[in-house]
This record gives C-alpha cells, sequence and structure tokens, in this order.
C-alpha cells in the first residue's frame, strides 16, 4: 500500500458547469490549462480529470484530450485520469491514444480503469449494462495485447505500458484488478477490499501490484479563502450544484467524497466540502487531520476570481509551509 509520509496536494477537474453558456464553459477549460501550468512550477503532487458523458452541466467526457493539453504545458507534474470508462472505447484506438500520450508526457499519465456506474452513458455508446463485467475484462485484455504484441506503433513510451489501476468499491472488482494483473484503487478505505485483491493476485500467480487506498476520513474537496465566511455566501450555491448532482447519480450507495447535504448551511457542518484560511488549513495538514489536500478549482463552475485566490493560497502559502515544517 502506498504510505504518504507527508501531507499530499492534488488539483482536480471535471468541467461540471451548470447552465453554462459556451463563453463560459470554454472560459473554464481555457482557465484550467492555465491552472495547469501554475500547480505544476508550485510543486502540487498530482493533477486529476475524470470521465462522465451524457450529463446536462458539461462533465467532461474526453478526457484524454484534457489529459494531453496539460501535458503540453506541465514538465513535472503527474496526471491521472479517474476514471477512465473502458467499455466505452474500442480497445485498439484506445491503446492507440494512450500511447500517444505516454510519448508527450513522458510517461506521467497514468489511469484507472473502470466500468462506470450510470445506464445512460452505456446507453449513449450502445453498450450493453447487462454484460459490462465480462466485456471491461475482454477490453483490458485487448489494449494489453495491443501493446504487448506490437499491434500498437509507436508503442508506449513507458515499459510496458503506462501505470495502470481497476477502480471499484466491491470485491468483484477487487478480484478483476488482480485476474488482469493491474495495481487496485478502491473506492473506499475498506482493508478487506484489498485483501481480496491480494488474494487475487496470488491466485493468478503474480505479486500483487500498488493499492491507493482513499482516506477513510477527512474533506474530499478543499478550498482556501481569506474571508471563508464571504466565500460561502457568493460562492457555496457552485459547490452545492456540484454535490447535488453526485447525489443524483450515486443514489443511495455510500462514498467518503458524496455530500448528502440538500442546502449550503448543511454542507458548511457535513465537512466534505470544507472553505478554509490558508493558516487554518496548514494547521489541519501539520496535526495529520488533513492527509490529501484535494483543490477543485472550477468545482460546480466557481468562477475566476474566488477560483484563483484558492489555488494561490494553497500553493503560495500552503505548501511552502507544510513542507517547511
Amino acid at each position: 500500500t502506498r504510505s504518504m509520509p507527508r501531507t499530499q496536494f492534488a488539483a482536480r477537474y471535471d468541467f461540471r458547469v451548470p447552465g453554462a453558456d459556451p463563453a463560459t464553459r470554454q472560459e473554464v477549460f481555457a482557465r484550467a490549462v492555465q491552472q495547469a501550468a501554475y500547480v505544476d512550477a508550485h510543486g502540487v503532487d498530482a493533477l486529476m480529470v475524470s470521465e462522465h458523458h451524457a450529463a446536462d452541466d458539461g462533465y467532461l467526457p474526453s478526457p484524454l484530450l484534457v489529459a494531453s493539453a496539460f501535458a503540453a504545458v506541465t514538465s513535472r507534474i503527474p496526471i491521472t485520469v479517474s476514471a477512465l470508462l473502458v467499455n466505452l472505447y474500442e480497445p485498439v484506438r484506445l491503446a492507440e491514444d494512450i500511447a500517444v500520450l505516454d510519448h508527450l508526457s513522458g510517461g506521467r499519465v497514468s489511469y484507472t480503469f473502470g466500468l462506470g456506474y450510470r445506464p445512460v452513458e452505456y446507453e449513449l455508446y450502445g453498450r450493453s449494462w447487462s454484460t459490462r463485467g465480462r466485456e471491461i475484462e475482454e477490453r483490458i485484455g485487448a489494449v494489453l495485447d495491443a501493446w504487448a504484441g506490437g499491434t500498437v506503433t509507436p508503442p508506449p513510451y513507458s515499459q510496458p505500458h503506462p501505470f495502470l489501476f481497476y477502480g471499484g468499491g466491491s470485491p468483484a472488482a477487487a478480484r478483476r484488478a488482480g485476474r488482469l494483473g493491474l495495481s487496485f484503487q478502491p473506492q473506499h478505505g475498506d482493508p478487506q477490499l484489498q485483501a481480496t485483491y491480494e488474494q487475487a493476485c496470488r491466485d493468478a500467480g503474480r505479486e500483487p501490484g500498488l493499492v491507493l487506498r482513499a482516506p477513510d476520513d477527512g474533506p474530499a474537496n478543499v478550498f482556501c479563502a481569506e474571508r471563508p465566511e464571504e466565500f460561502w455566501e457568493r460562492y457555496g450555491h457552485h459547490l452545492l450544484a456540484d454535490a447535488l448532482a453526485y447525489q443524483e447519480w450515486h443514489g443511495e450507495a455510500g462514498s467518503y467524497v458524496v455530500d448528502r447535504s440538500r442546502t449550503v448551511e448543511e454542507m458548511r457542518a457535513a465537512g466534505v466540502y470544507v472553505v478554509l484560511t490558508a493558516d487554518d488549513l496548514v494547521d489541519r495538514c501539520r496535526s495529520g487531520e488533513v492527509r490529501l489536500v484535494t483543490s477543485h478549482p472550477a468545482c460546480g463552475g466557481l468562477p475566476a476570481e474566488p477560483s484563483w485566490e484558492s489555488l494561490r493560497l494553497v500553493c503560495e502559502t500552503v505548501i511552502p509551509a507544510v513542507r517547511a515544517g
């Protein structure tokens, strides 16, 4: 299991902007590319992009394109696509695109392969929902075979291929990761999932890969502001829109990243989305209360001014203070 000797800092983007006109949406994409270069220069540990389809709010359907744009303006920071919905891709083309991006990024892009959890996405692509488990194993196997067998040219820069996780929150997902020979990224911190994965690896005759377990607690989305009260009053509705959309998608399924609040006031008390001063966040990091600081600079269409303020406070005040301490 990956240990976390110090607080980790990440920035994630999903481009969910409810009700946006094209100009507003384009500004969020352009800003994200600028911010990718900024966090690369200021010591953030990871950039994360996600994938969903058929979302009224414009949730990112093309993570490889955004990862490519991020790779083009960065030189150091690891980039992760989490999760990539493999069943919605043609395997050989996916293997080609990943191989090219591997060269563009110098091997800095990793992937968490996943099934997805929204039937509407499968309907959009004409894929079968009922056979999705079997088909993802076939498609991942085809991607791996394309790299190993020389079908794909050029082959990936990383050998034998970029770093791959399989993601999921069930014992079936843990066993699938083991059978496929991938590392495992469970959606929650249940140690039994890790044990199931490790046994599946050994049953398949291989040593277990890396297990990247989610934190058991702590905030899922962190924002910094000089005046948190004012941030909540002016921009809390953007955070609430993000939370409500995930509630609709997840239904009753549990996850530490899903906030069940129905109002901004409830969100402030729930602690899944937090708005802190830089000093408060430094203290929480130093105490061990917060081990993973995930910035969400465009959360729910957050405008440019609070987005940049939060990111700059994290990068220019919090990170130097935490690492110096």
